[in-house]
């Protein structure tokens, strides 16, 4: 027994000493290829079994005879083991160069083609991250490119409703100025009717800029539902009224919801106006709320006659008014984008879909806390 346990101490400590020495290797060439890192380690396994070997004979525990035969053995174990590692390693390499190369590929604004040829289990995984990874620049790319068409178009449209209403404004001053307006009264009633549609185009850019900014600072209060609704009705009446629009606010139940009210008032604001300007004399514009197992849904329904599907995941881009000429009544493209902004700071959301003969938007908000 105690000469067991000599040899093995004697083993142990050849075969630590080349394991200190593989590991210092190893860290000497931990920037190198993957294959030399393979071809060290299987050379430690190896050298380990030598020099314990060699430590034992040393130790006079092995004839000269029986060293020579362990030591073949070891050293034919050693050319196996190093040519396996080589071959490993280069095939490890170059999935792994094959992966980088298709890694590269959506670098460059392309998609990520995962390689076919089979690899480790580690480099697969690695592989379905890159995919993953692909997929969600892919969609930051396409929403990037919206926004940027979005920007375009919002300044383009901005830039055409700014200079029409100037135009007009020049030409009424002067027109003033020299005295050869015919009714200048009517004059004055048109500049300050201009004046008022400028004061709130600039009031929308400003607050969709701090909805952007997020500094849109909320002020929420527990509020009825059904009042909110209402108030919003009595303010696009005279609106409805102008258009031939019918308002209809029957089927309001009366809800709590916590929000503020300025906002909320604006939101549904802007969905009336977009309804009953969208929707032909004699028609229908109708407000519903309700509970629902996400909160509160408050819908807007109108008779526009639908909007394109292909427009439907842009109606609250900033900027955006479909295929409306350029020109009032469509507006700068900003009410939706604002009505989307407040809504998702009161941690909702707004949505639209075409039905029979219209759209709905809806707007979804919590439930007001006990």
């Amino acid at each position: 027994m105690h000469a067991t346990l000599l040899i093995a101490l004697y083993a142990f400590a050849g075969a630590a000493a080349t394991g200190l020495v593989g590991a210092a290797v190893l860290r000497l060439i931990r920037r190198r290829s993957l294959t030399a890192s393979l071809a060290v380690v299987a050379a430690v396994a190896v050298l380990a079994m030598l020099a314990g070997t060699l430590a034992v004979a040393w130790a006079m525990f092995l004839s000269p005879h029986d060293l020579s035969v362990v030591t073949t053995v070891v050293a034919m174990a050693a050319v196996v083991s190093l040519a396996t590692a080589l071959l490993l390693g280069r095939w490890v390499v170059a999935r792994s160069r094959e992966l980088a190369a298709a890694a590269r590929s959506f670098g460059d604004d392309g998609g990520y083609a995962a390689p076919t040829t089979p690899a480790t289990a580690e480099l697969d995984a690695l592989s379905r991250e890159l995919a993953a990874t692909s997929a969600r620049l892919a969609e930051s790319r396409q929403r990037e490119r919206a926004l940027e068409t979005s920007r375009r178009e919002l300044v383009a449209w901005i830039s055409h409703d700014l200079r029409t209403p100037l135009a007009g404004l020049r030409a009424m001053s002067e027109a003033l100025e020299d005295g050869v307006a015919a009714d200048p009264d009517r004059y004055l009633r048109q500049i300050r009717a201009e004046v008022e549609r400028l004061n709130d185009m600039v009031g929308d850019l400003f607050e969709l800029s701090r909805i952007h900014a997020g500094t849109l600072a909320l002020t929420p209060a527990r509020i009825s539902l059904y009042d909110l609704v209402g108030d919003a009705l009595a303010g696009a009446d005279p609106l409805a009224r102008e258009q031939g629009v019918r308002l209809v606010g029957d089927a309001v139940a009366a809800v709590p919801v916590e929000v503020d009210g300025r906002e909320m008032s604006r939101v549904l604001g802007n969905l009336l106006v977009n309804a009953i300007r969208r929707t032909p004399a004699d028609g229908t514009v109708a407000v519903a709320a309700e509970r629902s197992a996400d909160g509160v849904v408050v819908s807007v329904t109108d008779g526009c006659g639908g909007i394109p599907e292909e427009d439907l995941p842009r109606v609250f881009d900033t900027g955006w008014r479909g295929t409306d000429a350029r020109t009032p009544p469509a507006g700068a493209g900003l009410g939706l984008a604002i009505v989307r902004g407040i809504v998702e700071a009161h941690r909702g959301r707004a949505t639209v879909r075409n039905i029979p003969g219209g759209c709905r938007f809806e707007v979804t908000l919590p439930l007001a806390e006990a």
